[in-house]
């Protein structure tokens, strides 16, 4: 079954259209992803300004075309996520998204958000493995984690961390101070404290962190020059890799930063807050390293829309 999926995110809106065979296994005939910032100013205003709902318009317009080139779906879906969610705007541009679109487009929860991710990230591992996972999805406005084995989930938790909101609470300057980077990781250890209980995460093995944040981290470790979704995808960076990336993108002025290899210009201005939440999500399961994969939610949805619909 073919099965067009749209992601319409806090910083990014992204495109999966796909071939979805009856076993899972799913081929993909194109990807896409556009920073088009829906969620800036949403955590103090509380509303999508009309310049990001145009922003998102205009490359679901793009969006809309390559699907009709590519032949059309069978079916196409659209999540839209946490700046939609907080927002009190949000119904109504999910409204005008399916209409102008013929999108089946629905603002999912932080929960199912979560879980649509784990069945995405653990798409391509074997279902009968009994190590303890978990799936970290940072993305503009929340960070989902979701603890689980094989495609069970036993844990999964919503939480309001996110690239955009935490640059937007945390980071005056350009680049940022110290006491700016302290405070942004103060906020994000008492969020992760008080989200995931110690018990929760004493068992887990292996972090697999999905979207722009993991993926640029993995790209930028690369040198990455243009950027491969094949070689980024299983890529392991080391907690003290990732420190050493935090640390840097912090000491760099964002004009700077939009120059370093591997990382993709648009996510200069909030690739910093994003290592610094990665990197205390490792810290917090007390783990090494982090697997990157490709397989996020975009994967998650179109499972979920071939084989359960």
């Amino acid at each position: 079954m073919r099965i067009a999926v749209v992601d319409i995110g806090t910083n990014s809106t992204r495109l999966l259209l796909a071939d979805v065979a009856q076993d899972g296994t799913i081929t993909e005939l194109a990807r896409r992803s556009e920073v088009t910032r829906l969620g800036v100013g949403v955590d103090s205003s509380g509303v999508l300004s009309e310049e990001a709902m145009e922003r998102v318009f205009a490359t679901l317009d793009d969006y809309s075309a390559m699907i009709d080139e590519l032949g059309g779906a069978e079916k196409r879906r659209a999540v839209l996520t946490s700046a939609t969610r907080d927002a009190a705007n949000g119904a109504q541009f999910t409204e005008q998204v399916a209409a102008r679109y013929q999108l089946d487009a629905r603002a999912i929860p932080g929960e199912q958000e979560a879980q649509l991710s784990f069945l995405g990230a653990t798409s391509g591992r074997d279902p009968g493995d009994g190590e303890q996972i978990v799936v970290v999805d940072i993305g503009g406005g929340s960070t989902e984690l979701i603890i689980g084995h094989g495609r069970t989930v036993g844990f999964h938790v919503s939480t309001q961390l996110g690239v955009v909101r935490q640059s937007e609470r945390h980071i005056g300057h350009d680049p940022p101070t110290a006491d700016e980077i302290e405070q942004l990781g103060i906020e994000v250890n008492d969020v992760l404290a008080a989200a995931v209980p110690a018990a929760e995460r004493e068992h887990v093995k292996t972090i697999i962190a999905v979207a722009g944040t993991a993926t640029s981290m993995a790209a930028i470790d690369l040198e990455l020059e243009p950027y491969d979704p094949s070689v980024v995808h299983g890529h392991s960076v080391s907690l003290e890799r990732c420190r050493e990336i935090a640390s840097r993108m912090a000491s760099m002025p964002e004009a700077e930063r939009r120059k370093v290899a591997g990382l993709h210009p648009d996510r200069a201005p909030t690739i910093l807050a994003g290592t610094q939440i990665l990197v205390r999500v490792i810290e917090a399961f007390g783990l090494d390293e982090v697997e990157v994969s490709e397989h996020d939610i975009l994967y998650g949805v179109a499972l979920d829309a071939a084989l359960n619909d």
